[in-house]
């Protein structure tokens, strides 16, 4: 079965942009594989967010992903991560519940994590073992990456998630947000070009590219194709694949 083209309002995603960058401790917890467990096994699912959206997800998200939890104003059943780790053994693709943990990573920055808590990368690892034709999965872990500095990881998620957007004008977009904060001009433009082709004309990212002197308007000649990730890939550009590289 061909994945749903999934559309989110550019508040969960493109809002991305605004965080503050993650400060290198963050950096110093990073996930070895062992360390992140099986993302298979659960109590409940794991069940793919792109597809199971009915009582499942509900069940899911009236108990522990209420507004509350998802803005990380409280917890609903214990503390905030308790609940959003839930979810996400439930949905490890939850793309909102994957936003709400790099929010809570990034306002936890400064805090030591206990022994006996996963790594905060382990939840991004995890999803993309999960699902990795995700592209949602690996355009958020792209953004938690290039918040904590590691721009060669973020760049394989980018061109991992660039292959797997297909006709989807948002997230071509979102990408091209992420490529242009990476610095990464020429890839950001491409896909503002990918997204004007699809029909979303958002100003945003063009303004940006404009500013920095960087934008041209889109040509019939396929030179931003390589750019935008629509040629096979290089070896070297293929996507970082931890353990099972899941999404």
């Amino acid at each position: 079965m061909k994945p749903p083209s999934i559309c989110y309002p550019l508040r969960h995603l493109a809002g991305l942009a605004a965080l503050a960058v993650f400060a290198a401790t963050v950096h110093a917890q990073e996930a070895d594989d062992g360390a992140c467990g099986n993302p298979f096994v659960s109590r409940y699912g794991p069940f793919d967010y792109r597809f199971d959206r009915g009582p499942k997800l509900k069940v899911v998200e009236d108990a522990h992903f209420g507004p509350k939890v998802e803005g990380l104003l409280g917890g609903m059943t214990g503390t905030i991560e308790g609940d959003l780790a839930y979810t996400l053994r439930a949905f490890p693709n939850h793309h909102r519940a994957l936003i709400s943990i790099m929010n809570l990573a990034q306002r936890s920055k400064n805090a030591v994590r206990k022994r006996d808590e996963m790594p905060w990368d382990c939840y991004f690892v995890r999803a993309v073992r999960f699902r990795p034709d995700d592209p949602l999965v690996r355009l958020i872990y792209a953004q938690y990456l290039t918040r904590s500095n590691r721009k060669a990881e973020a760049m394989a998620q980018l061109d991992a998630a660039t292959r797997g957007a297909k006709d989807n004008p948002f997230t071509h977009y979102n990408i091209g947000l992420v490529f242009f904060e990476l610095g990464e001009h020429d890839k950001a433009r491409a896909q503002a070009h990918k997204a004007i082709e699809l029909g979303f004309d958002r100003p945003d990212l063009k303004q940006r590219l404009q500013d920095v002197g960087k934008w041209a308007e889109p040509s019939t000649e396929g030179a931003d194709a390589a750019a935008s990730g629509t040629a096979p890939a290089a070896a070297g550009s293929a996507p970082a694949q931890s353990p099972s590289a899941g999404g």
